[in-house]
């Protein structure tokens, strides 16, 4: 990282960090996400596990996700320091030293990714390993900083765990497996542009080429508006798979209105209307985003739930 050295009298700490330090080090909102997507995964597919080994599986890919948070925060440390946003992590807050969460990401990495194999198989393993490095180089090394195309691209490191989750029941990747993959991907561009929209300030001090920066917030809109239209068809078709039911679809059908529903009014707004309530619209549209997601899988999980007793399922 170019910065690096700079960042010594910042990142090197004087005093010893506590265990919240490292905990937020593992970015436990990220991890919250990927431990919830990758059980649905696991939890729907045809292939049932033991407890114990679901158990397993789902922790494993947990220390997965929060290796790659420590690698992310210690290659990013010196933008995190500049944004509002991220000055207060663990490393740019001088927390947690630079090549201590070096240290401890490449561990949970190498941990996690063998701990997966000798737990459920070397596919999800693969799979989790591939994660890692798409989410610690491909995103964070390189997309982030040359690209605006960096959170549409790199949003697949995020799409990957309901994925391994359904790998590591089945062995196999499937059309069900593809869609909530595809579901996550096509989400995540709406939802950080959204983020985007009202912390543009953070992205353009720290130099990240964030869509805000490089072509402006009315294009952001529109983009906001395409994607989000692009990813109804998305949503739809996981409802229709083996893992959907009726259930699944009206549900669906109701986010998605919602959610197409926002995208609309942000598309319509200009700066002088956002400026003018605090951007208001866009962060209930960012909070919902997040709604958007958790209840899509609910979804999945109670439909699973209703066929096992009988119900449900087309």
């Amino acid at each position: 990282m170019s910065d690096i050295v700079a960042l010594q009298g910042v990142t090197d700490t004087p005093h010893e960090p506590g265990f919240g330090d490292y905990v937020q080090l593992l970015k436990p909102r990220v991890m919250s996400l990927v431990v919830f997507t990758a059980l649905v995964g696991l939890l729907v597919a045809p292939v049932s596990l033991h407890p114990v080994e679901a158990l397993s599986a789902v922790l494993f890919i947990a220390l997965g996700a929060g290796a790659s948070g420590a690698l992310n925060m210690w290659w990013d440390a010196d933008i995190d320091a500049l944004m509002k946003r991220t000055a207060r992590r663990p490393v740019p807050a001088g927390k947690i030293g630079a090549e201590e969460a070096l240290a401890l990401g490449l561990a949970l990495s190498g941990i996690s990714v063998v701990m997966l194999w000798l737990a459920t198989n070397w596919a999800a393993a693969a799979l989790l390993a591939f994660t890692i490095f798409f989410y610690v180089v491909v995103y964070s090394m390189w997309l982030k900083r040359l690209t605006p195309q960096n959170i549409v691209i790199g949003g697949a490191a995020g799409a990957f765990p309901p994925m391994i989750g359904w790998v590591a029941a089945t062995g196999s990747v499937s059309v069900e497996a593809l869609l909530m993959f595809a579901l996550i991907f096509m989400w995540t561009p709406p939802h950080f542009w959204a983020l985007a929209l009202f912390m543009k300030e953070d992205y353009h001090t720290a130099g990240v080429p964030m869509l805000t920066v490089t072509h402006g917030r009315r294009a952001t809109r529109a983009h906001i508006l395409v994607y989000t239209l692009l990813l109804v068809p998305v949503a739809l078709g996981v409802a229709l798979t083996s893992i959907g039911g009726p259930m699944t679809l009206a549900v669906s059908v109701a986010l998605n209105a919602w959610f197409v529903r926002g995208a609309w009014q942000i598309w319509r707004r200009d700066e002088a209307m956002a400026e003018a309530d605090t951007y208001a619209a866009e962060k209930a549209f960012f909070r919902f985003s997040l709604l958007y997601l958790f209840l899509h899988f609910a979804a999945f999980l109670t439909e699973a739930a209703l066929k096992s007793a009988g119900f449900g399922g087309w």
